[in-house]
């Protein structure tokens, strides 16, 4: 059973927003600029962890605190106006306000970026929680009673776990359902679309 409000979490990338397109533009904007060999499509085939994590492939370890902050301050005129929300997003959202309930964004992008996302698709969290990952993001989700966490990566399962909430997988992103299942996903849907109707049945 929900406490009362509910409060409902979501991750970002791949779970209410598809940035795939944005972000790949992005990289290749920053491989153009600094001469770096990066394979934009193999970025975005594995979003989910910090922005560090990604460059450090592409980038010596010296260079990569400079390339993210480089790449965040490319990233608005890049990566904002060619992203999607994802299919039952914006319904998502709304059935939980339907039910007087709260809903938070904690995610491990660079939160004014995050925001402008949010904003640019009308979107509109109670909370947004932005550059936490993994077990970080139990923080957020505590700090806000949030008892059932959304997202599409093992990263999200391990925060929604650390946080003691409802682990609910979505597979919209880089990882299938038994991955999401083995790292302790309570349960796995195929999208947002069918979050209303689990909620219905969690809720009630």
């Amino acid at each position: 059973m929900a406490s009362h409000p509910l409060t409902v979490g979501f991750d970002l990338d791949m779970t209410l927003i598809d940035s795939r397109p944005g972000i790949r533009t992005a990289f290749v904007a920053l491989a153009a600029e600094t001469g770096a060999v990066i394979d934009a499509d193999l970025v975005v085939s594995r979003l989910g962890p910090p922005l560090e994590h990604e460059l450090a492939n592409w980038f010596p370890p010296g260079e990569v605190a400079v390339m993210a902050e480089r790449f965040r301050e490319m990233y608005p005129s890049h990566a904002i106006t060619s992203t999607l929300a994802m299919p039952g997003a914006r319904e998502a959202v709304d059935a939980i306000r339907e039910r007087g309930g709260r809903t938070i964004v904690v995610t491990a992008k660079y939160e004014p970026n995050a925001k402008l996302h949010l904003s640019h698709l009308g979107i509109e969290p109670d909370v947004l929680v932005g550059d936490l990952w993994a077990e970080q993001k139990a923080v957020a989700l505590k700090e806000h009673g949030a008892t059932v966490y959304v997202g599409d990566h093992i990263g999200d399962v391990r925060g929604a776990r650390a946080a003691n909430a409802v682990s609910v997988g979505v597979t919209t992103g880089p990882c299938d359902a038994e991955e999401l299942r083995a790292a302790g996903a309570d349960i796995v849907l195929s999208s947002l679309t069918e979050l209303p109707a689990w909620l219905e049945a969690y809720a009630s």
